[in-house]
Protein backbone atom coordinates (compact mmCIF):
# COMPACT_ATOMS: atom_id res chain seq x y z
CA UNK A 1 0.00 0.00 0.00
CA UNK A 2 1.35 3.62 -1.02
CA UNK A 3 1.58 5.36 1.99
CA UNK A 4 2.84 8.55 0.52
CA UNK A 5 2.26 10.58 -2.45
CA UNK A 6 4.07 14.05 -3.21
CA UNK A 7 3.11 16.46 -6.22
CA UNK A 8 5.90 18.39 -7.10
CA UNK A 9 3.59 21.99 -8.35
CA UNK A 10 0.23 23.52 -7.56
CA UNK A 11 -1.63 23.96 -10.96
CA UNK A 12 -4.49 22.83 -11.95
CA UNK A 13 -3.28 19.43 -12.67
CA UNK A 14 -1.56 19.59 -8.94
CA UNK A 15 -5.37 20.46 -7.72
CA UNK A 16 -6.63 17.28 -9.86
CA UNK A 17 -4.59 14.51 -9.00
CA UNK A 18 -5.35 15.59 -4.98
CA UNK A 19 -9.21 15.05 -6.22
CA UNK A 20 -8.54 11.81 -7.48
CA UNK A 21 -6.59 10.50 -5.00
CA UNK A 22 -9.89 11.87 -2.29
CA UNK A 23 -12.20 9.90 -4.76
CA UNK A 24 -10.72 6.72 -5.19
CA UNK A 25 -10.46 6.74 -1.22
CA UNK A 26 -6.40 7.19 -0.88
CA UNK A 27 -5.71 6.78 3.16
CA UNK A 28 -1.91 7.69 2.71
CA UNK A 29 -0.47 11.26 3.39
CA UNK A 30 -0.60 13.37 0.32
CA UNK A 31 1.89 16.33 0.20
CA UNK A 32 1.79 19.09 -2.42
CA UNK A 33 4.33 21.63 -2.93
CA UNK A 34 3.14 24.68 -4.64
CA UNK A 35 5.76 27.54 -5.70
CA UNK A 36 3.30 30.38 -5.27
CA UNK A 37 1.20 31.60 -2.66
CA UNK A 38 -1.97 30.26 -3.74
CA UNK A 39 -4.02 26.79 -3.87
CA UNK A 40 -4.27 25.50 -7.27
CA UNK A 41 -5.88 27.49 -9.79
CA UNK A 42 -7.09 27.56 -13.11
CA UNK A 43 -5.20 29.53 -15.75
CA UNK A 44 -7.56 30.03 -18.56
CA UNK A 45 -9.34 32.79 -16.66
CA UNK A 46 -6.05 35.13 -16.30
CA UNK A 47 -6.31 36.00 -20.09
CA UNK A 48 -10.34 36.39 -19.98
CA UNK A 49 -12.73 37.08 -17.24
CA UNK A 50 -10.24 37.35 -14.63
CA UNK A 51 -8.16 40.03 -16.53
CA UNK A 52 -11.71 41.60 -17.44
CA UNK A 53 -12.66 41.94 -13.59
CA UNK A 54 -15.98 39.73 -14.22
CA UNK A 55 -14.51 37.15 -12.30
CA UNK A 56 -13.86 37.34 -8.66
CA UNK A 57 -10.32 35.04 -7.66
CA UNK A 58 -12.08 32.39 -5.42
CA UNK A 59 -13.44 31.91 -8.34
CA UNK A 60 -10.63 30.54 -10.18
CA UNK A 61 -9.50 27.75 -7.41
CA UNK A 62 -10.14 24.27 -8.49
CA UNK A 63 -11.47 23.31 -4.82
CA UNK A 64 -12.18 25.22 -1.98
CA UNK A 65 -9.29 25.83 0.76
CA UNK A 66 -11.84 23.21 3.06
CA UNK A 67 -11.07 20.40 0.22
CA UNK A 68 -7.50 20.76 1.57
CA UNK A 69 -7.96 20.22 5.40
CA UNK A 70 -7.94 16.95 5.32
CA UNK A 71 -5.80 15.50 8.04
CA UNK A 72 -3.77 13.32 5.73
CA UNK A 73 -3.26 16.37 3.63
CA UNK A 74 0.05 18.92 3.93
CA UNK A 75 -0.12 21.88 1.16
CA UNK A 76 3.49 23.62 1.03
CA UNK A 77 3.18 26.92 -0.77
CA UNK A 78 5.72 29.69 -1.14
CA UNK A 79 8.01 26.61 -1.86
CA UNK A 80 9.87 25.19 -5.07
CA UNK A 81 11.25 21.34 -5.31
CA UNK A 82 14.98 21.87 -5.65
CA UNK A 83 16.32 18.26 -6.73
CA UNK A 84 14.70 15.01 -6.34
CA UNK A 85 16.59 12.36 -4.54
CA UNK A 86 15.52 9.08 -7.04
CA UNK A 87 17.33 6.55 -4.66
CA UNK A 88 16.40 7.75 -1.39
CA UNK A 89 12.31 8.91 -2.48
CA UNK A 90 13.07 11.73 -1.68
CA UNK A 91 12.53 15.73 -2.23
CA UNK A 92 14.90 18.20 -1.59
CA UNK A 93 12.66 22.23 -1.01
CA UNK A 94 13.55 25.30 -1.37
CA UNK A 95 12.56 25.86 2.52
CA UNK A 96 15.48 23.63 3.12
CA UNK A 97 12.46 20.99 4.04
CA UNK A 98 12.64 17.27 2.84
CA UNK A 99 10.15 15.20 2.30
CA UNK A 100 9.99 11.10 1.60
CA UNK A 101 7.49 9.78 -1.04
CA UNK A 102 6.43 6.53 -2.12
CA UNK A 103 5.36 7.71 -4.83
CA UNK A 104 5.64 11.60 -6.74
CA UNK A 105 3.87 13.25 -9.23
CA UNK A 106 5.31 15.77 -11.41
CA UNK A 107 3.07 18.57 -12.07
CA UNK A 108 5.63 21.22 -12.53
CA UNK A 109 3.91 23.36 -14.84
CA UNK A 110 5.04 25.89 -17.52
CA UNK A 111 7.00 29.06 -17.17
CA UNK A 112 6.63 32.16 -19.59
CA UNK A 113 8.84 32.31 -22.75
CA UNK A 114 10.80 35.79 -21.94
CA UNK A 115 12.02 38.26 -24.57
CA UNK A 116 16.13 38.34 -24.55
CA UNK A 117 15.85 42.53 -25.59
CA UNK A 118 16.91 45.03 -24.07
CA UNK A 119 14.41 46.78 -21.93
CA UNK A 120 12.94 43.75 -20.93
CA UNK A 121 13.28 44.57 -16.99
CA UNK A 122 11.69 47.83 -17.06
CA UNK A 123 7.84 48.30 -14.99
CA UNK A 124 5.19 48.53 -17.01
CA UNK A 125 6.50 45.47 -18.97
CA UNK A 126 4.62 42.24 -18.16
CA UNK A 127 4.13 38.70 -18.76
CA UNK A 128 1.05 36.81 -17.73
CA UNK A 129 1.04 33.59 -16.17
CA UNK A 130 -0.72 34.07 -12.83
CA UNK A 131 -3.01 36.01 -10.24
CA UNK A 132 0.45 37.97 -9.91
CA UNK A 133 0.80 38.95 -13.02
CA UNK A 134 -2.76 40.52 -13.34
CA UNK A 135 -3.00 42.16 -10.33
CA UNK A 136 0.31 43.80 -11.88
CA UNK A 137 -1.85 44.82 -15.18
CA UNK A 138 -5.17 45.79 -13.68
CA UNK A 139 -3.91 49.63 -12.68
CA UNK A 140 -3.13 49.94 -15.85
CA UNK A 141 -6.53 48.91 -17.86
CA UNK A 142 -8.45 52.65 -18.40
CA UNK A 143 -9.82 54.36 -20.99
CA UNK A 144 -6.86 55.91 -23.17
CA UNK A 145 -4.54 54.08 -21.90
CA UNK A 146 -2.47 52.44 -24.85
CA UNK A 147 -0.93 49.10 -24.67
CA UNK A 148 1.73 47.19 -26.99
CA UNK A 149 1.24 43.77 -26.77
CA UNK A 150 4.03 41.32 -28.18
CA UNK A 151 2.51 38.00 -29.52
CA UNK A 152 -0.84 37.18 -31.35
CA UNK A 153 -1.45 33.72 -30.09
CA UNK A 154 -4.22 33.00 -28.07
CA UNK A 155 -3.09 34.92 -24.72
CA UNK A 156 -1.65 37.83 -26.63
CA UNK A 157 -5.48 38.31 -28.93
CA UNK A 158 -7.52 37.65 -26.10
CA UNK A 159 -5.98 40.12 -23.83
CA UNK A 160 -5.66 42.15 -26.67
CA UNK A 161 -9.61 42.37 -26.68
CA UNK A 162 -10.24 42.47 -22.84
CA UNK A 163 -8.03 45.91 -23.35
CA UNK A 164 -10.05 46.68 -26.27
CA UNK A 165 -13.83 46.62 -24.38
CA UNK A 166 -11.68 48.51 -21.38
CA UNK A 167 -11.38 51.25 -24.06
CA UNK A 168 -7.50 51.07 -24.00
CA UNK A 169 -5.53 51.62 -27.01
CA UNK A 170 -4.14 48.15 -28.51
CA UNK A 171 -1.55 47.56 -30.76
CA UNK A 172 -0.47 43.97 -31.28
CA UNK A 173 2.70 43.40 -33.02
CA UNK A 174 3.44 39.81 -34.80
CA UNK A 175 6.51 38.33 -36.39
CA UNK A 176 4.41 35.81 -38.16
CA UNK A 177 2.54 37.13 -40.94
CA UNK A 178 -0.64 35.89 -39.48
CA UNK A 179 -2.51 35.53 -35.88
CA UNK A 180 -2.25 32.34 -34.29
CA UNK A 181 -0.43 31.19 -37.02
CA UNK A 182 0.88 28.02 -35.09
CA UNK A 183 -2.21 26.58 -34.71
CA UNK A 184 -5.39 27.54 -36.97
CA UNK A 185 -5.10 28.09 -41.27
CA UNK A 186 -4.92 31.02 -43.08
CA UNK A 187 -8.53 30.87 -42.98
CA UNK A 188 -9.40 31.38 -39.70
CA UNK A 189 -6.13 33.88 -39.06
CA UNK A 190 -8.00 36.10 -41.52
CA UNK A 191 -11.19 36.14 -39.70
CA UNK A 192 -9.51 36.69 -36.39
CA UNK A 193 -7.48 40.07 -38.21
CA UNK A 194 -10.85 41.12 -39.47
CA UNK A 195 -12.44 40.83 -36.19
CA UNK A 196 -9.54 42.78 -34.11
CA UNK A 197 -8.96 45.10 -36.62
CA UNK A 198 -12.79 46.06 -36.53
CA UNK A 199 -12.43 46.68 -32.81
CA UNK A 200 -10.35 49.36 -33.16
CA UNK A 201 -6.85 46.85 -32.49
CA UNK A 202 -3.87 47.76 -34.62
CA UNK A 203 -2.00 44.72 -35.68
CA UNK A 204 1.81 44.80 -37.09
CA UNK A 205 2.41 41.56 -38.25
CA UNK A 206 5.70 40.11 -40.27
CA UNK A 207 6.83 42.82 -37.21
CA UNK A 208 9.55 41.40 -34.68
CA UNK A 209 10.81 43.34 -31.02
CA UNK A 210 14.09 45.02 -31.37
CA UNK A 211 13.50 46.75 -27.39
CA UNK A 212 11.94 48.65 -25.09
CA UNK A 213 12.62 52.37 -23.83
CA UNK A 214 12.05 54.27 -20.98
CA UNK A 215 13.57 56.06 -17.66
CA UNK A 216 12.69 53.28 -14.79
CA UNK A 217 9.18 52.41 -16.65
CA UNK A 218 8.15 51.52 -20.53
CA UNK A 219 7.26 54.56 -22.54
CA UNK A 220 7.86 52.98 -25.48
CA UNK A 221 8.34 49.93 -28.34
CA UNK A 222 11.10 49.43 -30.86
CA UNK A 223 10.14 47.27 -33.63
CA UNK A 224 12.66 45.90 -35.35
CA UNK A 225 11.88 47.34 -38.60
CA UNK A 226 12.86 51.07 -37.04
CA UNK A 227 9.16 51.99 -35.30
CA UNK A 228 8.65 53.22 -31.69
CA UNK A 229 5.31 52.64 -30.27
CA UNK A 230 4.72 55.04 -27.70
CA UNK A 231 2.82 53.32 -24.92
CA UNK A 232 1.80 53.31 -21.51
CA UNK A 233 2.31 49.57 -20.56
CA UNK A 234 2.93 46.34 -22.20
CA UNK A 235 2.40 42.79 -22.05
CA UNK A 236 4.67 40.30 -23.73
CA UNK A 237 2.48 36.40 -24.79
CA UNK A 238 5.48 34.66 -26.87
CA UNK A 239 4.95 31.24 -25.67
CA UNK A 240 5.38 29.00 -22.83
CA UNK A 241 8.46 26.50 -21.66
CA UNK A 242 8.02 23.31 -19.84
CA UNK A 243 9.47 23.48 -16.38
CA UNK A 244 11.36 20.23 -16.81
CA UNK A 245 14.73 20.99 -14.85
CA UNK A 246 14.26 19.18 -10.96
CA UNK A 247 13.28 16.04 -13.89
CA UNK A 248 16.44 16.71 -16.11
CA UNK A 249 18.83 16.97 -12.94
CA UNK A 250 17.34 13.81 -11.50
CA UNK A 251 18.00 11.27 -14.45
CA UNK A 252 14.62 11.39 -15.69
CA UNK A 253 14.17 11.14 -19.96
CA UNK A 254 13.37 14.70 -21.16
CA UNK A 255 12.77 15.49 -24.55
CA UNK A 256 10.44 19.01 -25.27
CA UNK A 257 8.93 17.94 -21.64
CA UNK A 258 8.88 15.07 -19.13
CA UNK A 259 8.77 11.82 -20.79
CA UNK A 260 5.48 9.51 -19.89
CA UNK A 261 3.67 6.61 -21.38
CA UNK A 262 0.26 6.33 -21.28
CA UNK A 263 0.20 5.93 -17.96
CA UNK A 264 1.54 8.89 -17.47
CA UNK A 265 4.60 7.02 -15.79
CA UNK A 266 8.05 8.25 -16.57
CA UNK A 267 10.73 5.56 -16.60
CA UNK A 268 11.45 5.12 -12.48
CA UNK A 269 7.76 3.68 -11.33
CA UNK A 270 7.76 5.66 -8.68
CA UNK A 271 7.44 8.75 -10.67
CA UNK A 272 4.69 10.07 -12.74
CA UNK A 273 4.34 13.54 -14.47
CA UNK A 274 1.24 15.18 -15.73
CA UNK A 275 0.13 18.56 -17.80
CA UNK A 276 2.20 20.77 -19.72
CA UNK A 277 5.49 19.53 -18.53
CA UNK A 278 4.51 16.24 -20.37
CA UNK A 279 5.58 14.53 -23.45
CA UNK A 280 3.46 11.51 -24.26
CA UNK A 281 1.78 9.47 -26.28
CA UNK A 282 -1.29 10.10 -28.37
CA UNK A 283 -2.37 6.26 -29.58
CA UNK A 284 -5.02 8.57 -32.12
CA UNK A 285 -2.23 10.27 -33.83
CA UNK A 286 0.31 7.86 -33.63
CA UNK A 287 2.99 9.97 -32.10
CA UNK A 288 4.36 11.54 -28.98
CA UNK A 289 2.63 15.16 -27.80
CA UNK A 290 3.16 17.95 -25.80
CA UNK A 291 0.16 19.62 -24.82
CA UNK A 292 -0.47 22.92 -23.52
CA UNK A 293 -4.30 22.44 -22.26
CA UNK A 294 -6.50 22.21 -19.33
CA UNK A 295 -8.04 19.22 -20.25
CA UNK A 296 -4.72 17.21 -21.22
CA UNK A 297 -4.08 18.61 -17.44
CA UNK A 298 -7.20 17.30 -15.84
CA UNK A 299 -7.04 13.38 -17.88
CA UNK A 300 -3.79 13.18 -17.25
CA UNK A 301 -3.92 13.90 -13.13
CA UNK A 302 -6.64 11.60 -13.61
CA UNK A 303 -4.82 8.82 -15.00
CA UNK A 304 -2.07 9.22 -12.79
CA UNK A 305 -3.14 9.46 -9.44
CA UNK A 306 -5.84 6.45 -10.25
CA UNK A 307 -3.34 4.24 -11.31
CA UNK A 308 -1.50 5.05 -8.36
CA UNK A 309 -4.69 3.59 -6.11
CA UNK A 310 -4.18 0.70 -8.20
CA UNK A 311 -6.40 1.35 -11.04
CA UNK A 312 -5.26 0.23 -14.84
CA UNK A 313 -5.84 3.68 -16.84
CA UNK A 314 -4.69 4.59 -20.17
CA UNK A 315 -4.78 7.55 -21.77
CA UNK A 316 -4.89 8.93 -24.80
CA UNK A 317 -7.94 11.20 -25.96
CA UNK A 318 -8.86 13.38 -28.69
CA UNK A 319 -7.02 17.04 -27.25
CA UNK A 320 -9.03 19.78 -27.52
CA UNK A 321 -8.80 23.80 -26.74
CA UNK A 322 -10.57 26.83 -26.43
CA UNK A 323 -10.09 30.71 -27.01
CA UNK A 324 -12.57 33.44 -25.75
CA UNK A 325 -12.47 37.01 -27.80
CA UNK A 326 -14.89 39.23 -27.27
CA UNK A 327 -18.37 37.50 -28.53
CA UNK A 328 -16.20 34.58 -30.03
CA UNK A 329 -15.33 31.24 -29.07
CA UNK A 330 -13.00 29.19 -31.24
CA UNK A 331 -13.02 25.49 -29.88
CA UNK A 332 -10.55 23.52 -31.29
CA UNK A 333 -10.78 19.62 -31.34
CA UNK A 334 -7.98 17.73 -32.71
CA UNK A 335 -4.52 18.52 -33.89
CA UNK A 336 -4.52 20.16 -37.29
CA UNK A 337 -0.58 20.31 -37.83
CA UNK A 338 0.20 18.50 -41.76
CA UNK A 339 -3.14 18.70 -43.09
CA UNK A 340 -3.28 18.73 -46.69
CA UNK A 341 -7.02 19.96 -47.11
CA UNK A 342 -9.05 22.47 -45.40
CA UNK A 343 -12.57 23.06 -45.26
CA UNK A 344 -14.72 25.97 -44.51
CA UNK A 345 -18.31 24.80 -43.20
CA UNK A 346 -20.44 28.25 -43.47
CA UNK A 347 -20.12 31.94 -43.68
CA UNK A 348 -18.01 33.33 -42.05
CA UNK A 349 -19.29 36.52 -42.01
CA UNK A 350 -21.96 34.71 -39.66
CA UNK A 351 -19.69 34.70 -36.79
CA UNK A 352 -20.34 31.26 -36.83
CA UNK A 353 -18.75 28.72 -38.71
CA UNK A 354 -16.11 25.91 -39.14
CA UNK A 355 -13.03 24.94 -40.91
CA UNK A 356 -12.18 20.73 -41.03
CA UNK A 357 -8.86 19.95 -42.05
CA UNK A 358 -8.32 16.91 -43.68
CA UNK A 359 -5.18 15.08 -44.65
CA UNK A 360 -5.11 12.18 -47.07
CA UNK A 361 -9.05 12.86 -46.96
CA UNK A 362 -9.22 11.88 -43.05
CA UNK A 363 -10.75 13.99 -40.46
CA UNK A 364 -7.69 15.50 -38.13
CA UNK A 365 -8.93 18.83 -36.43
CA UNK A 366 -11.67 21.22 -36.63
CA UNK A 367 -11.90 24.66 -35.56
CA UNK A 368 -15.11 25.48 -34.56
CA UNK A 369 -16.06 29.45 -33.99
CA UNK A 370 -19.34 29.82 -32.50
CA UNK A 371 -19.72 26.07 -33.61
CA UNK A 372 -20.70 24.07 -30.55
CA UNK A 373 -22.05 21.05 -32.74
CA UNK A 374 -19.44 20.96 -34.94
CA UNK A 375 -16.95 20.83 -31.74
CA UNK A 376 -18.77 18.29 -30.16
CA UNK A 377 -19.24 16.19 -33.22
CA UNK A 378 -15.92 16.25 -34.47
CA UNK A 379 -14.28 14.91 -31.70
CA UNK A 380 -15.67 11.08 -32.35
CA UNK A 381 -14.76 11.60 -36.09
CA UNK A 382 -11.17 12.55 -35.42
CA UNK A 383 -10.22 9.21 -32.84
CA UNK A 384 -12.09 6.26 -35.56
CA UNK A 385 -9.70 8.09 -38.27
CA UNK A 386 -12.99 8.68 -40.34
CA UNK A 387 -12.36 9.41 -44.30
CA UNK A 388 -14.77 12.27 -45.38
CA UNK A 389 -15.67 13.60 -48.86
CA UNK A 390 -14.44 17.19 -48.51
CA UNK A 391 -17.67 18.10 -50.82
CA UNK A 392 -20.12 16.59 -48.13
CA UNK A 393 -17.94 18.17 -45.40
CA UNK A 394 -18.80 21.40 -46.84
CA UNK A 395 -22.32 21.22 -47.06
CA UNK A 396 -23.59 22.70 -43.08
CA UNK A 397 -26.84 21.13 -44.10
CA UNK A 398 -25.28 18.23 -42.97
CA UNK A 399 -24.69 17.33 -39.13
CA UNK A 400 -20.63 16.18 -38.70
CA UNK A 401 -22.24 13.37 -36.93
CA UNK A 402 -24.16 11.82 -40.26
CA UNK A 403 -20.32 11.78 -42.20
CA UNK A 404 -18.39 9.47 -40.27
Amino acid sequence: MTQTVAIAGGGHAAGQVVATLKQNKFVGRIVLVGEEPYLPYQRPPLSKKFLAGELPAERLFVKPPSFYGDDNIDVCLDTRVESIDRRSNRLQTSAGKNIEYDKLVLALGSRVRRVPVAGEQLDGVNYLRSIADVDRIRPYMHPGKRVVIVGAGYIGLEVAAVCCERGVEVTVIEMADRVMSRVVSPEVSEFYQQQHTGHGVRLLLSTGLSGFHGEGHVDSVETDDGQILSTDFVIVGVGIEPNTEPAAAAGLEVDNGIVVDDQCRTLDPDIYAVGDCTRHPNGIYGRHVRLESVHNAVEQAKTAASNICGADLHYSDVPWFWSDQYDLKLQIAGLSDGYDTVVVRGDPATKSFSCAYLKDAELIAVDAINAPRDFMQSKALIAAHAKIDPQKLADIAVALKDLG
